[in-house]
């Protein structure tokens, strides 16, 4: 109880000598034998200002917890790191700016090193103070498995916030990936030493997998394009991170040409009728997984997007039913989607209708599975022969929604907008709009028996 009271004390490790506060804290007894300052540490803040002293405090403070947390943790990459934020904090509260011993002697002008020099008076020999103002601590240089585990736990903290649980293991596996393949070509190797001819290496995989010289390859150039660019971001986050923003990138211009994009081909519209809505074809489907691929048909929206719709965003109650595509913003269980353009209302009309008459809660089955949906309703569609060529799969209807649209010649951003495309203008608005909606989605929608939900 006491240890909690002092932590909240706003004037925790104050002390007022004469007219100047002072720092003092006693050293905890788990590190006494490796801080050699003593059984205190005690420093003049030099100001008889009081939120000063505490703006002081704050620092030399954070500075201690950093340095008795690294010496309990000892020599690991975790400790490196906590000992240069703390070298850092260090020099900021002496008014300087961390910098290495040589970078020091080179950059900077006399009278400064001399500053340097004269705040250091009275300490030890070595001291963090000392070792802080004349940039003796190392920076962290952790090896690429440390640096992509660092990315996950705090660089990207705030962005993993918003993800359900399974965006978050499938964006991480994404990146995991990227960096085991390097691990496997090069090496596991410190964040500094890794060069140009590293980042080649991994270049010279993606482009022996996209464009081998003896035939078609097994990998599009946008997956070359996504691994070389997980390895650039993580090092160029990284360094901004510790503090080296400046930090030359090996993995900087690596790309390939992404010209001939295979795009999935539609399914024809007489297929979807004759073939997808016919009496049967879904049955031995179950009736989750067949409910969202009948409401694919008629909404557009991506599979995960329809998978985690929920009750609060189906509305059958309105004059125009329809869905809201939308993140979920509940802090216990978070979802995003994909971009902001692809937050959106979609009018529901034909078998989407009907699907969502029976489903009003949405698919729970399905919830952040949408991995598990596609491969369900992709093995149902080949074994039940439903994909017109080998080149189709589900995602397909999505496209094939597209085009029916175009071919009914909908206005081009009101088809972007139900697509959850970006636009170069404000979005419609609603209300009496919602209508025009509705009556332009008529148009393509396809007859159906309501056996088939």
């Amino acid at each position: 109880m006491g240890r909690r009271r002092e932590e909240h004390d706003p004037d925790r490790y104050l002390q007022l000598r004469g007219v100047h506060f002072h720092y003092r804290r006693r050293v905890p007894q788990e590190v006494r034998d490796l801080d050699h300052r003593g059984r205190f540490v005690r420093k003049s803040l030099d100001t008889s200002d009081r939120i000063r002293a505490r703006t002081l405090r704050d620092l030399y403070e954070a500075a201690d917890n950093a340095l008795w947390a690294s010496l309990m943790i000892g020599d690991n990459p975790q400790a490196a790191r906590i000992r240069y934020k703390l070298a850092v904090k260090r020099a900021e509260s002496l008014g300087f700016v961390y910098r290495p011993l040589a970078e020091i002697l080179t950059a900077e002008p006399l009278e400064t090193i001399l500053q340097r020099v004269e705040s250091t008076i009275g300490e030890p020999a070595k001291s963090p103070a000392v070792d802080a103002v004349t940039g003796m601590v190392e920076r962290p240089d952790d090896k690429i498995s440390d640096a992509l585990k660092l990315y996950f736990s705090d660089i990207v903290r705030d962005e993993l916030r918003t993800k359900s649980p399974d965006q978050r293991k499938r964006w991480k596996a994404k990146r995991q990936m990227s960096v085991d393949v390097f691990i496997d070509l090069v090496e596991d190797k410190p964040m500094s030493k890794i060069t140009r001819d590293d980042a080649l290496k991994a270049h010279k995989y993606w482009l022996d997998r996209i464009a081998p010289e003896d035939g078609p390859g097994d990998r599009s150039a946008s997956t070359g394009n996504r691994n070389m660019g997980n390895l650039r971001t993580l090092y160029g986050d990284y360094f901004r991170h510790i503090g080296f923003p400046e930090q030359k990138n090996p993995f900087a211009d690596l790309s390939f040409s992404d010209k001939s994009k295979r795009s999935r081909p539609p399914f024809p519209t007489d297929w979807i009728r004759d073939k997808i809505l016919a009496p049967g074809a879904l049955a031995k489907l179950n009736a989750e997984a067949r409910g969202i691929a009948l409401a694919f048909v008629e909404t557009g929206c991506r599979p995960s997007e329809l998978a985690n719709l929920h009750e609060g965003v189906i509305h059958l109650d309105h004059e125009v039913p329809h869905i809201s595509v939308e993140p979920r913003e509940d802090p216990e269980d978070p979802r995003e989607i994909k971009t902001a353009s692809s937050v959106r209302k979609v009018p529901l009309v034909g078998v989407a209708l009907e699907v969502f008459r029976k489903h009003p809660k949405g698919f729970p089955q399905y919830k952040d599975r949408e991995t598990q949906l596609s491969a369900t309703v992709n093995k149902h569609f080949k074994k039940h022969e439903l994909f017109p060529t080998d080149k189709h799969t589900f995602y397909s209807l999505r496209h094939s929604f597209e085009d029916r649209m175009k071919n009914a010649r909908l206005d081009e951003e009101l088809r972007r907008m139900l697509m959850g495309h970006s636009i170069d203008r404000p979005k419609y608005g609603e209300g009496g709009e919602m209508k025009m909606w509705q009556e332009e989605l008529m148009k393509i929608a396809l007859p159906f028996d309501p056996s088939i939900v």
